[in-house]
């Protein structure tokens, strides 16, 4: 199967540890070969050398807009409509404002019980802001969010994939839904994007929100990214005013005066550093068919899911992820009491995933760099801490900081 992959070309533009499985990806993406000497130009040469200029001769000024359209053509968004800045939460700060104010005569926010934690305590910083504001959370409020949009409803934030599960949100009809109860809805793509092809306008999506350093393999805390749909850009409204948002910022004005194009969304001066490495990790994707990458996707989760049930069974391991794979994105969940300290023991024997609470092993198989002989790897090393209780060791129960 790896001998016949059209992706197989792909695993040698990044810089992989030889003696790891690295099935995190939906987590953090490793580093693209290209991005090392990225940055040392960006440092050596347009920092060190060029200086200030470099706003100009490498328009430092204009990258935001240049990546966002970069990342448009992999989200289905067109020129114009995606903008990289800052991180997920802020923007999906303003995200929430924005739809608000599309809503003016609206006061109720949507969102998920099992959303990322983020996008709850945003979303409840946004209604201590305002007093007239309400949530309404699917599983506390009502088992399906479908039957909390209602004509008092302004926005609904939902995330395109759990980020526990891996389950797939059915973007076109939940939109249809909201749209027809005349709400904003806006998509969280964190767990989507660079994943499984993302149709933002076939979709006719509002607004979309997501981070850079999962699947695009933009590096640790690289800049976020918001679109917005061009028949809202006009009217939206940013909470955020920032100096790089203005209309004409080297200017100067006293007041500020909104840009009326999707650098509105921005806030102030963005990293420079950071953006020139996520550029590496967005031209992988210039020459890629979303398709490939979904179809090897779904071939690699179902073959790792079929051997975590032959061979792990048996000593408690249960699939805690759809097991359709069209409704499952890049990763696959498993849950065990004992998750933690199994998920260290599988580390220690050079798998890498994650944990997340209370007791959820995380492994994202990213199409770009893994192989079906790592899926392999990884189930037998799994078994074998099962079959011998290799993760029942004092070290292995020792909570890290980072999970």
């Amino acid at each position: 199967m790896d001998q016949s992959d059209p992706l197989r070309d792909v695993r040698d533009l990044f810089d992989l540890p030889a003696d790891i499985i690295y099935l995190d990806g939906n987590s953090l993406g490793p580093a693209p070969k290209a991005v090392f000497a990225e940055i040392e130009k960006t440092a050596k040469t347009e920092w060190a050398n060029d200086l200030i200029r470099s706003w100009n001769s490498a328009d430092w000024f204009k990258l935001v807009e240049q990546y966002g359209d970069k990342l448009a053509k992999i989200l289905g968004a067109d020129t114009g409509e995606v903008v990289i800045c800052d991180s997920t939460s802020i923007n999906l700060y303003k995200a929430l404002y924005g739809g608000l104010s599309l809503r003016p005569d609206r006061a109720v926010i949507v969102a998920e019980t099992n959303s990322f934690p983020t996008d709850l305590y945003i979303t409840e910083g946004v209604a201590a802001s305002r007093s007239d504001v309400k949530i309404r959370l699917e599983k506390e409020d009502e088992d399906n969010i479908e039957d909390l949009i209602d004509e008092d409803v302004a926005v609904v934030l939902v995330n395109h994939v759990d980020y526990r599960s891996g389950k797939i949100r059915d973007m076109p009809a939940l939109t249809k839904i909201a749209h027809d109860a005349g709400a904003i809805i806006i998509w969280d793509l964190c767990h989507s994007a660079g994943i499984l092809p993302v149709d933002l306008n076939g979709a006719k999506a509002d607004l979309a929100v997501g981070c850079t350093y999962k699947y695009l393999n933009g590096g640790p805390g690289s800049p976020a990214y918001i679109f917005a749909a061009k028949r809202h850009i006009e009217a939206i409204g940013q909470p955020l005013s920032g100096w790089w948002g203005h209309a004409n910022p080297f200017a100067f004005d006293v007041s500020y005066q909104k840009d009326r194009g999707i650098r509105k969304f921005l806030c102030g001066t963005q990293p420079i550093l950071s953006l020139r490495a996520l550029k590496s990790g967005l031209e992988i994707y210039e020459k890629l068919d979303m398709r490939a990458v979904r179809t090897k996707s779904m071939t690699m989760t179902d073959m790792f899911i079929d051997l975590v049930d032959n061979s792990c069974g048996e000593f408690g391991i249960a699939i805690y992820s759809p097991r359709e794979a069209s409704k499952r994105a890049g990763q696959v969940a498993l849950t065990f009491e004992h998750g933690y300290a199994v998920a260290q023991a599988l580390i220690e024997q050079g798998v890498i995933g994650d944990f997340r609470a209370p007791n959820i092993l995380r492994y994202g198989f990213s199409p770009l760099y893994n192989t079906y002989g790592e899926v392999c790897t990884a189930a037998a090393s799994l078994n074998r801490i099962m079959k011998d209780r290799l993760w029942d060791q004092e070290r292995f129960h020792k909570r890290l900081t980072v999970t």
